[in-house]
């Protein structure tokens, strides 16, 4: 007798029946849901590995995993996986933060320097005083309409 059927529980697969003429037939049992006495740390801890591996498990505290029964693999396999995660990055939300951070667009790291010399170089000058040179026609000043320089001798002395 095996030790699921000292506890009761359904095996599947087949098995012998001893008939009532002295033979022995094969009959299969029909699948029932896989039940696991908790007592079978064994058993329950090969199962979540399995499914821990396949990743067939809810997310770790999710509706779905909360309705899984208490010794239901699929949740110990969630449980191992958020706590493996959790070794591994620590806080999710912080790990998430980190990764919009670090995957911003930035400009190129060479760039920064030469984008400031360049804005360095091309300041514009510095305004210069107008003058009236001689031969020259006269020039209009900027910003006061109707009035221009012209060359005059007086200027030349001063």
């Amino acid at each position: 007798m095996t030790t699921n059927a000292k506890r009761g529980l359904l095996e599947s697969g087949p098995s012998l029946e001893v008939s009532a003429a002295g033979g022995s037939t094969a009959t299969t049992v029909a699948d029932a849901a896989p039940t696991i006495d908790p007592d079978d740390a064994v058993r329950l801890w090969a199962d979540a590995k399995a499914l821990f591996f396949a990743r067939i498990f809810p997310k770790y505290g999710s509706p779905a995993w909360r309705a899984l029964e208490p010794d239901d693999p699929k949740r110990l396999a969630a449980a191992l996986y958020a706590a493996e995660c959790w070794r591994k990055y620590g806080d999710e939300d912080a790990l998430m933060e980190w990764f919009r951070e670090a995957s911003r667009p930035r400009p190129p790291i060479g760039e920064a320097a030469e984008s400031a010399r360049r804005a360095a170089a091309y300041q514009p000058p510095p305004p210069r005083q107008l003058r009236a040179t001689p031969g020259w026609p006269p020039i209009a000043v900027p910003g006061q309409p109707g009035r221009y320089l012209t060359y005059t001798p007086e200027r030349r002395a001063a």
